[in-house]
C-alpha cells in the first residue's frame, strides 16, 4: 500500500464523554466542561471531513475518561493497524474499542496487536515518509519500542528511537510533521531530527507544536499567532481550531485522531 505521512482517506475519532473530567493530567489546569469540550470535538471531526476525508466518530466510552484521545492505544500505517500497550494502566481497556473500530474499517486481518512485555503510547510515536520515531517517556518504555520493531520493519517502514526530554509529556507534543521531510518541532526536540528540514516553534508558543497536517490543511491550535505566520510564510495552507478544553487534560490536536488510508 502506498504511504503517506500527511495524505489520507480516513480518520477515526471517539467522542468525549461527561466523564472526561476526570482525565489524566500532568498539571491541574481546572475540569473541563464536558459540553465545551464536545463542541470542539465536533469543530474538529468537521475540518477534517472538509479535507475530504472520511470520518469515522465512535460512541463516548464514559468508562475510560481519556478515550476521546484514539491516538494512544493504536498506530495505523501501510494498511495495518498495530493495538499498543499504553503507559498509564487506567488507559489499557480502551484497547478493546480500538481494537473493534479499526476491524470494521479495515478488516479483522489487518489488526496486529503489540505483543506482551512493553509499553508504547500513540503518542510517543512520529510517522514520517519513509521512517517509525518513537520517543521514549513515561508512557513508552525500550521494551515496548524493540515489539514495535518487530512489527514496524517487516511492514517496510525503519524505526528510530529519539529520547523524548522528561519535561515533555508525549514526544508529539513537541513536534509534528508538515510533510514527508519536514518537522515542526519545540527547540527541545529541534536537533532530534537529522535527514529532515526543521521549522522551530517560535519561543513562548510552545503548545502549538502539537499540529496535524492532514490532506492539504495544517491545523494549528488557536491563540498562537506566531505559528500561523511562521507557517504561513513557509506555504503551508494553515487553519486554527480550539482545543483549550483538551489541553486541560494534557491533549491537543494529534491526540484526538487516528490518521490512516485505505
Amino acid at each position: 500500500m502506498p504511504h503517506s505521512s500527511y495524505k489520507f482517506t480516513h480518520a477515526l475519532c471517539r467522542q468525549p464523554g461527561k466523564s472526561v473530567a476526570h482525565g489524566l493530567r500532568a498539571v491541574d489546569g481546572g475540569d473541563p466542561v464536558a459540553q465545551a469540550f464536545l463542541d470542539e470535538h465536533s469543530a474538529y471531526v468537521a475540518a477534517l471531513r472538509a479535507t475530504g476525508a472520511t470520518v469515522v466518530v465512535e460512541p463516548a466510552q464514559e468508562d475510560f475518561p481519556d478515550s476521546v484521545f484514539v491516538e494512544d492505544p493504536a498506530l495505523c500505517i501501510m494498511g495495518k493497524a498495530i493495538i499498543l500497550r499504553p503507559g498509564a494502566p487506567s488507559r489499557f481497556g480502551e484497547r478493546d474499542g480500538a481494537r473493534a473500530a479499526l476491524a470494521r474499517i479495515l478488516g479483522p486481518d489487518n489488526i496486529i496487536d503489540l505483543p506482551e512485555g512493553g509499553l508504547v503510547d500513540g503518542g510517543d510515536i512520529l510517522v514520517s515518509g519513509h521512517e517509525v520515531l518513537v520517543g521514549l517517556s513515561a508512557r513508552t518504555n525500550q521494551a515496548g519500542v524493540d515489539l514495535l520493531r518487530g512489527i514496524v520493519e517487516p511492514l517496510g517502514l525503519a524505526l528510530r528511537v529519539v529520547n523524548t526530554p522528561a519535561h515533555i509529556l508525549h514526544f508529539k507534543t513537541g513536534c509534528a510533521i508538515l510533510d514527508d521531510t519536514t518537522i515542526f518541532a519545540v527547540q527541545d526536540l529541534a536537533g532530534c531530527f537529522p535527514g529532515y528540514r526543521t521549522i522551530t516553534c517560535p519561543a513562548g508558543e510552545e503548545p502549538a507544536a502539537n499540529l496535524i497536517r492532514f490532506n492539504d490543511k495544517v491545523f494549528c491550535a488557536k491563540g498562537f499567532p506566531k505559528t500561523r505566520a511562521l507557517l504561513e510564510t513557509e506555504g503551508y495552507n494553515v487553519a486554527t481550531l480550539s482545543v483549550t478544553e483538551a489541553a486541560k487534560v494534557d491533549g491537543g490536536l494529534s491526540c484526538m485522531s487516528l490518521r490512516f488510508s485505505v
